[in-house]
């Protein structure tokens, strides 16, 4: 995968210093062999019996769950997901050891504010799709220029496809920390008057 030329400052802890800085373009390709083995998985799921109940006091009830199961191995559609992300521009950094991806959205209003958008234990980044577009270009919105955004997605260590961690240690702190390196490597504070206050707001 081609790099980046940019590059930030340098890591958020003593025992990354040899770690690599740089941005990098990352594109979103699933094989369609990982599609067919998660639908195989679903289909050889084995099922218990029924519940000895009317209601959910038992957990979740089993026609509830084989539906859901049903959706994911007959309806979703998977690649319709994927088109949506691969037209957005994805990078890749590492930060303290673990490669972080991110989407990074810049609008098209030069004064706009960086805004760095999280999502929440579980989920993803396909859960900020929809306030990309309002975000970055809140002129066709009805909103003026002075409420532009540029977004920074990360994906939470483990999650989507940022690393997954090998120890403990990336509490809500540490990954704090790093969010605040990731909007240092992209220079945030350089691209408008606003933007240190824009690198510590978030959406979740």
């Amino acid at each position: 995968m081609p790099e980046s030329t940019m590059t930030g400052p340098g890591p958020t802890s003593p025992g990354a210093a040899t770690e690599n800085a740089t941005i990098r373009p990352f594109h979103v390709s699933v094989p369609e062999a990982e599609l067919e083995d998660l639908r195989a998985r679903i289909a050889a799921t084995r099922w218990p019996e029924k519940e000895t109940v009317e209601d959910a006091s038992q957990g979740v009830q089993l026609a509830t769950i084989q539906a859901l199961a049903r959706y994911w191995h007959d309806e979703y559609d998977w690649r319709k997901c994927e088109a949506k992300l691969k037209a957005l521009p994805h990078f890749i950094t590492e930060i303290d050891g673990l490669d972080i991806h991110f989407v990074h959205v810049r609008s098209k209003h030069e004064d706009a504010l960086p805004l760095i958008v999280l999502h929440g234990w579980p989920g993803s980044v396909i859960e900020q799709l929809k306030i990309i577009e309002p975000l970055t270009n809140p002129t066709a919105h009805g909103a003026s220029a002075a409420d532009a955004f540029h977004l920074v997605i990360p994906s939470m260590p483990g999650y989507g496809f940022s690393g997954k961690p090998a120890a403990t240690g990336w509490g809500p702190d540490h990954i704090a920390r790093a969010w605040a390196e990731l909007m240092k490597r992209l220079d945030t504070t350089a691209t408008s008057p606003r933007a240190a206050i824009g690198a510590g707001k978030s959406l979740i």
